[in-house]
């Protein structure tokens, strides 16, 4: 049974920094592209940043130069360094994996993804 299991969620404050991890489980963590995607209030759930088997990184227009996504396979773990956090990235954050054919394969769209944690909420406060 795969599993995805986000942590590092909290409250800071506008300009601080926060580190959310996502632990797999059940899957070959290595075959997967790994995204991590957010939902706020009443909106869609929006990529946020995704890394692919060869470690290749992708960035949403509006966490660049803030955010950064990383894997750690030994672990079967993902990260996402968040800096500079804006009271805007208020939201739910999920992790989700997506078994992706290539090493350098990155797939944005949330309908490719194959599996999904339950979140972690981060609440930016101004």
């Amino acid at each position: 049974q795969v599993q995805l299991v986000e942590s590092g969620g909290g409250l800071v404050q506008a300009g601080g920094s926060l580190r959310v991890s996502c632990a797999a489980s059940g899957l070959t963590f290595s075959l997967y592209t790994m995204g991590w995607f957010r939902q706020a209030p009443g909106k869609e759930r929006e990529v946020v940043a995704a890394i692919a088997r060869s470690g290749r990184g992708y960035y949403a227009d509006s966490v660049k130069g803030r955010f950064t996504i990383s894997r750690d396979n030994a672990k079967n773990t993902v990260y996402l360094q968040m800096n500079s956090l804006k009271p805007e990235d208020t939201a739910v954050y999920y992790c989700a994996a997506d078994r992706t054919p290539t090493m350098g394969g990155i797939r944005t769209s949330r309908n490719n993804y194959d599996y999904w944690g339950r979140g972690t909420q981060i609440i930016v406060s101004s």
